[in-house]
């Protein structure tokens, strides 16, 4: 099985993200470990009240990310993975990444699980607007 076939998902859009979706994904009879995790938009940075995000992507974005989950389902231990980010306009509480990995062990997954999510945030081109709640706004690269 290569890289290819083990990158269940790996999309950039503008809908609602579906946890459970992207666990099916991965699930494959060899794996006793799915490892997944959602990043939610929560209502403070650096001690700043947060009322929204706004995600905008660059269009290589979803290449960007198909190129990362590739690398990680290239680790032998790995069976399936699958992960999405969201662009546009979210409100606290959505989720704006989900990431699954499936492998046979817990050690493995987990630690594919967080190389997968450290390395979307670290090359995906995509940059945020966070609104405050005291009128003001900033933009900022997701890393």
């Amino acid at each position: 099985m290569t890289s290819v076939d083990t990158v269940r998902i790996a999309e950039v859009g503008d809908t609602a993200l579906d946890l459970a979706a992207h666990e099916e994904a991965v699930a494959d009879p060899r794996a006793g470990a799915v490892v997944s995790f959602q990043g939610v938009v929560r209502d403070h940075d650096h001690g700043r009240g947060v009322t929204l995000l706004e995600y905008e992507g660059h269009p290589s974005a979803a290449a960007v990310l198909r190129e990362v989950a590739a690398e990680i389902a290239a680790d032998p231990e790995v069976y399936a993975v699958a992960v999405s980010h969201r662009v546009g306009t979210l409100r606290i509480g959505d989720v704006a990444l989900v990431a699954a990995v499936s492998t046979a062990h817990r050690a493995a997954a987990f630690a594919a699980c967080a190389r997968l999510v450290d390395e979307a945030k670290a090359r995906l081109p995509i940059w945020k607007r966070q609104v405050f709640t005291d009128g003001t706004e900033e933009w900022v690269n997701c890393p």
